[in-house]
């Protein structure tokens, strides 16, 4: 796709240069001679980036920053700044700028931050359509994702839905494994009948039998009447069995019947009962594995993995976290009435640089704790939890190939003063420099 960069800069020479230089990189180009002409243009649509200068008469470069991450999130923008502000430029990046160059401008470096910035709009933008796509075919919705092992478990999701073959979910525990379930059922015939879910593992053995296939009146002490069973409530529709793993050899008999034969008897009672439903089962055990122990009868595992769909763990689709915390971040905020913009950029990196063991119910988990602890309006390092916290790690810089030593160190300084909050004397500490001659190179950046 062509995107759209917007220019708002008062000097015309700049501002033109700028424009000749994205159409070169064959970007189409829009320009404003100020704020106030840039955000009506940001506001009449199909803008997806802005590069503005921070000085400005009338409506100031900050402004527009605000403005534009507030009433049209997902824009990136990219902050030019004049000599001697670069303090102002580290604010602009706590604001929710993407980025900050300062003039006079070192345009292969502005075209590879832009190229960056545009990158993260277009998955953004995919992720968006994407989720249309899906939510038209009314499923998908929660299943957040825009990563190549979550497009190989839709596609492989929408295969598999129509059919009525069982389906064997399997992975971590956290990964949402109920989720897929949901969107195997929603795109299925049968999605306007029942759908009924069964937790194995939270039932004992004798409850998750007349879970399953009901009981007659008397067939056990407390049965004071007679109750169906969830595969004959299930009959039309879908039962998924969670933590299928965990049930006994007894009632995996029984169930094998059902698999076979779709009848069964409740428990205590001589009918024979016929039922057409779809199975789906799930579990964080390798069933494999639990056939060589003899822990799982073979047969029926063959007949549950009829369509086996692996939902990877978070750690293996890592580019999905920023979806997901923007997604979590936003239902958590609205819950506990309160306006957060997003993380800071310490927070950010430990979110991405954790495993998470516990997968996506973990994330959901610790972004609820982070927004209840955060008394801003941007989540820090100290709202995460310790032991994700303490995944912070180093900060790393970025430097792109092709420029020349002069302008690394640039970079490097930028960086530095960004993560130290504008602190220049820890900031020259850290670079091993005397404070006066970081100012220095400030002052020539």
């Amino acid at each position: 796709m062509k995107f759209t960069i917007l220019v708002i800069d008062d000097e015309e020479n700049i501002r033109n240069g700028l424009a000749a230089n994205f159409e070169m990189e064959d970007y189409a180009v829009k320009t404003a001679a100020n704020g106030k002409e840039g955000l009506a243009l940001v506001q009449k649509g199909d803008i997806d980036l802005v590069v503005t200068d921070l000085r400005m008469d009338g409506i100031s470069g900050e402004e527009v920053l605000r403005r534009v991450t507030t009433e049209t999130p997902g824009i990136p923008v990219i902050v030019l700044t004049g000599h001697g502000s670069i303090d102002a430029a580290v604010d602009a990046m706590k604001n929710g700028a993407y980025d900050f160059l300062t003039k006079p401008l070192n345009l292969d470096q502005l075209n590879v931050i832009v190229k960056r910035a545009l990158e993260n709009r277009e998955l953004s933008l995919q992720h968006t359509m994407l989720k249309k796509e899906l939510q038209d075919e009314t499923t998908f919705d929660r299943m957040i994702g825009n990563s190549q092992e979550m497009h190989r478990l839709f596609e492989l999701v929408k295969k598999a839905a129509p059919s009525r073959a069982s389906v064997l979910v399997t992975g971590e525990s956290g990964v949402g494994k109920e989720l897929v379930a949901d969107a195997l059922h929603s795109l299925s015939p049968r999605k306007d009948n029942s759908f009924i879910k069964v937790h194995c593992a939270a039932l004992s053995e004798t409850l998750l039998e007349s879970e399953l296939f009901g009981h007659e009146k008397g067939a056990f002490t407390g049965a004071d009447s007679m109750k169906k069973g969830r595969f004959e409530l299930a009959h039309g529709g879908t039962i998924f069995l969670d933590e299928i793993g965990e049930i006994n050899q007894a009632t995996q008999v029984k169930l094998l019947r059902v698999l076979q034969e779709r009848k069964f008897e409740r428990v205590g009672g001589e009918e024979t009962i016929e039922v057409d439903v779809r199975v789906i089962s799930a579990t964080n055990k390798n069933l494999e594995e639990e056939v060589k122990a003899g822990r799982f009868r073979e047969d029926l595992f063959y007949r549950l993995n009829v369509v086996h769909l692996q939902v990877p763990p978070l750690r293996e689709r890592k580019d999905d976290i920023p979806l997901l915390v923007d997604s979590f971040l936003k239902k958590f905020s609205e819950e506990n009435g309160k306006t957060i913009t997003g993380f800071d950029t310490r927070a950010k990196q430990a979110l991405y640089k954790y495993d998470w063991p516990g997968n996506i119910r973990q994330l959901q988990n610790c972004i609820e704790s982070a927004v209840v602890m955060c008394s801003s309006d941007q989540i820090t390092l100290d709202d995460l939890p310790p032991n994700i916290a303490d995944f912070s790690g180093e900060e790393s810089i970025s430097i792109p190939m092709g420029i020349s030593l002069e302008e690394a160190e640039k970079i490097v300084i930028r960086e530095n003063l960004a993560y130290n909050k504008g602190n220049k004397s820890k900031t020259a500490e850290i670079l091993g420099i005397e404070r006066k001659t970081l100012s220095k190179k400030i002052g020539e950046a």
